[in-house]
């Protein structure tokens, strides 16, 4: 069986490629396919060293660094790559790889990490994230982002058997496609953080400061408990806004080695989140160190932590957000702390660690597998039995 793995784009190694890291370990003799490809050696590595076979956006100016300009050309890129050669094609996508084109013989599995995000339920907070809420640009990217839903929720039709990273994306899926999906929950290298069970006196936020992160936004609600230290580790193009609202307080520590992160995640009193995020890895990360979490009360999350109302609670939820309701939350966090313990913290991250997320896609393709071939089978069955004439269905004229 020969088998192609689809990526959106390769320029960094976040969540979506930890995932493809573990597509790649479990089908090692599988092509690799991207729009474009500019991995690192470091980041590499994680993939076994694959290289994948790009699209002619490889090629175009600034496309390591500017690549999302080409958003327009990425369905007609994707569609360009040859997937004729290959029986089973899988691709992980949260832009443009679902739309690889594959035939009736070929049998294609989608592990979406989301719908394209900014063309469907998102569209208005990207577009006001960007400052495009009026104006020809503004009119130009609506037209761009319709003709992309489009396309988007055809090419839905393509594919086989679709998984979703959560229910919540599972939810997203139905509504965008109306298609059904499976969950199968993302790989969380728990082996990595281990369980440390001393806390220190500081809470922590560790992400890339972009927009829908809400970094700012934590750190303005600490600003209004200056009792209380927070320590973030991250940075990017939110970090000007990150210290115009830090206070005394607030350490900011800027992008940091694992080390440094891991050090100051298994020693946090609790890891504050405020992302509505798809699943989000780092509140599991957090749990697996020990350290409960307070999270903005919307997707993944709600998956992934245990909140106040379940027997055994791995942290705290939060309604809104906004600065008056995180800080509601600390002081709830704060007065129930002695229900939320290391052990329980560590036990529910274990159950998104590496192995489980291996053994269940292989399940769930090899099952595929064995129903489209069962499937080929009856098809050519009548063909195949002595003395029973099978006649062509009626052609009206």
């Amino acid at each position: 069986m020969k088998i192609a793995i689809v990526h959106d784009w390769l320029v960094t190694y976040a969540g979506a490629e930890r995932v493809l890291a573990s597509l790649c370990a479990i089908w090692p003799e599988a092509d690799l396919f991207a729009v474009i490809d500019f991995l690192s050696d470091e980041d590499r590595a994680h993939l076994g060293g694959k290289r994948a076979t790009t699209t002619f956006i490889q090629q175009l100016p600034k496309a390591r660094t500017h690549y999302q300009k080409y958003l327009p050309l990425m369905p007609l890129a994707i569609e360009q790559l040859d997937m004729s050669p290959y029986d089973l094609v899988i691709s992980s996508s949260h832009a443009v790889a679902k739309g690889v084109l594959t035939g009736p013989n070929q049998l294609h599995v989608s592990y979406v990490h989301s719908p394209i995000r900014y063309a469907w339920d998102l569209q208005h907070q990207y577009l006001h994230e960007a400052s495009l809420d009026r104006g020809i640009k503004a009119k130009l990217a609506r037209m761009l982002l319709h003709y992309m839903r489009m396309w988007d929720q055809r090419t839905a039709s393509g594919v086989d058997e679709f998984i979703a990273n959560s229910h919540f994306i599972g939810r997203r899926i139905n509504k965008s496609y109306r298609r059904q999906s499976t969950v199968i929950y993302p790989p969380v290298d728990t082996r990595q953080f281990l369980l440390h069970e001393d806390k220190a006196d500081f809470y922590l936020t560790a992400s890339r400061m972009v927009p829908y992160k809400k970094i700012p936004l934590i750190i303005e609600a600490f600003a209004a408990m200056p009792d209380k230290r927070l320590v973030v580790i991250g940075t990017g193009p939110e970090m000007e806004k990150a210290r115009e609202a830090a206070g005394t307080n607030v350490i900011l520590l800027g992008y940091q080695s694992f080390d440094v992160l891991l050090h100051h995640m298994q020693r946090a009193k609790a890891f504050v989140f405020a992302a509505e995020e798809d699943f989000g890895i780092a509140p599991i990360e957090a749990q697996a160190c020990g350290t409960p979490v307070i999270a903005f009360g919307r997707g993944g999350v709600l998956e992934t932590v245990r909140g106040l109302d379940q027997p055994q609670p791995t942290g705290v939820f939060y309604p809104e957000q906004s600065a008056a309701s995180i800080v509601a939350a600390v002081a709830r966090f704060e007065e129930q702390r002695q229900r939320i313990s290391p052990q329980n913290c560590r036990r529910n991250a274990e159950r998104f660690a590496t192995e489980r997320f291996r053994q269940e896609i292989e399940a769930f393709v090899e099952a595929r597998i064995r129903e489209a071939a069962l499937h080929e089978s009856q098809d050519s069955l009548p063909a195949r039995i002595p003395g029973v004439q099978v006649y062509p269905a009626a052609v009206s004229p």
